[in-house]
């Protein structure tokens, strides 16, 4: 015949179908390995390694959380730290708050010292040096007609000699009358003062001429002087018919010895006299308010005490300080608008006996003690001894006295 038939193999299949079976799987290997077999990327794999490894890690050491743990330790720490922090600002404000009363206290007195009269100079000078420290400086405010005054306090409440000197030295209490010169210096009522002075070296001498209303001028020109001169806690005025007794006067006043600025005494707040003719005429009443306004509160003038800073504060500030007809008045009114902290003590506004001698029996004497009726102790020269005698506190008091 003439058609050809296909070849077979050897083994009986035929080529044609060897070669179609070939190029089947060819294509048939091609899908499959598209589908099932994508080749990872490189940087996948280093990925899926580092996750692997971070895996077992953490399977090998548990986390620690850094944060939760500082946070415990800083709960734990905080009131430490802030108590530290407290006491490291209280420290530095104290010591800023020291400089600058120094500072201030040295301009005061080199002002002073450049104004002060020839009489007082050395005396100024000698104390400038050293300006000793004090627990508190009592000024007893006198006048030249009052020498029987002073001498039945120097007979009662007040160390003389060398009492007076171990009082300093001992308690660091300081005590001393004050007064200025006549509008004469160096007359008759000058030498009076300063042949008192010899026999008994008491008296701070100020520049200042005396007058009865002058006293917010003296008062003003006490505290300055005072402070220039000696380094203390407190500054006290008193005046010349009020019984004091040391030893109570001492433990009131370590009551508040941390305290910066304290204005201490028996606070009132009296009616604004604007009638002329009477005792405490207020010439600048209108300033006050409507007629019948009250002061502000105020320490009564028979005796306060103020801290060193206010004593300096007056000192440096003792030119624009405006000074009202009662030197009480003017000093209260000087710390208006001030961080200043009023203390009403009343043991210091006793009245004499029998209200100061039932409080010294009970135990509790009073600070001082007067007569509100006179503004003092009544007939103080005569009555001192008796007032001492039924309400002081004993003369051996103050030295047993701790502060």
């Amino acid at each position: 015949m003439g058609i050809s038939r296909p070849h077979k193999s050897s083994n009986g299949v035929s080529t044609r179908w060897v070669f179609l079976f070939c190029i089947a799987s060819f294509f048939l290997g091609v899908l499959v390995v598209n589908r099932f077999w994508n080749i990872p990327d490189p940087g996948q794999m280093d990925d899926e390694a580092s996750s692997l490894k971070k895996d077992q890690l953490t399977a090998e050491h548990p986390p620690v959380d850094c944060q939760k743990q500082e946070n415990a330790v800083q709960a734990g720490d905080i009131l430490s730290q802030v108590s530290q922090t407290h006491d490291v600002i209280m420290a530095l404000d104290k010591t800023i708050s020291s400089i600058e009363v120094q500072l201030a206290s040295a301009r005061a007195a080199k002002s002073d010292n450049e104004n002060v009269s020839p009489m007082v100079i050395k005396s100024g000078n000698e104390h400038l040096k050293e300006r000793p420290k004090a627990f508190f400086v009592m000024g007893i405010i006198t006048a030249f007609s009052s020498r029987k005054r002073r001498d039945s306090i120097r007979e009662t409440w007040m160390p003389k000699g060398e009492e007076l000197k171990k009082l300093e030295t001992e308690k660091g209490i300081i005590i001393r009358f004050v007064i200025g010169h006549s509008a004469s210096p160096g007359g008759v009522l000058d030498r009076a003062i300063e042949a008192e002075d010899e026999q008994h070296k008491d008296f701070l001498r100020l520049n200042h001429v005396e007058g009865y209303h002058e006293l917010s001028s003296k008062t003003q020109i006490y505290f300055s002087t005072a402070v220039a001169m000696w380094d203390a806690d407190f500054y006290i005025k008193v005046d010349d018919d009020v019984h004091i007794n040391l030893g109570m006067v001492g433990s009131t006043l370590a009551r508040h010895r941390s305290k910066p600025r304290v204005y201490i005494g028996c606070m009132k707040s009296g009616p604004v006299l604007a009638q002329k003719g009477v005792r405490y005429h207020e010439p600048e009443y209108w300033k006050f308010g409507e007629e019948g306004n009250k002061y502000f509160r105020h320490a009564t003038g028979q005796i306060y005490a103020i801290s060193k800073d206010l004593a300096t504060y007056i000192s440096v500030n003792r030119h624009i300080l405006h000074r009202y007809a009662n030197e009480d008045v003017s000093l209260g009114s000087w710390f208006i608008g001030l961080d200043v902290e009023h203390i009403d003590d009343r043991s210091l506004c006793c009245g004499t006996a029998p209200d100061c001698e039932w409080k010294t029996q009970a135990g509790n004497p009073c600070a001082a003690s007067f007569d509100w009726s006179c503004s003092g102790i009544c007939k103080s020269v005569e009555r001192m001894e008796e007032v001492h005698q039924r309400c002081g506190e004993g003369d051996e008091a103050i030295w047993h006295t701790s502060f």
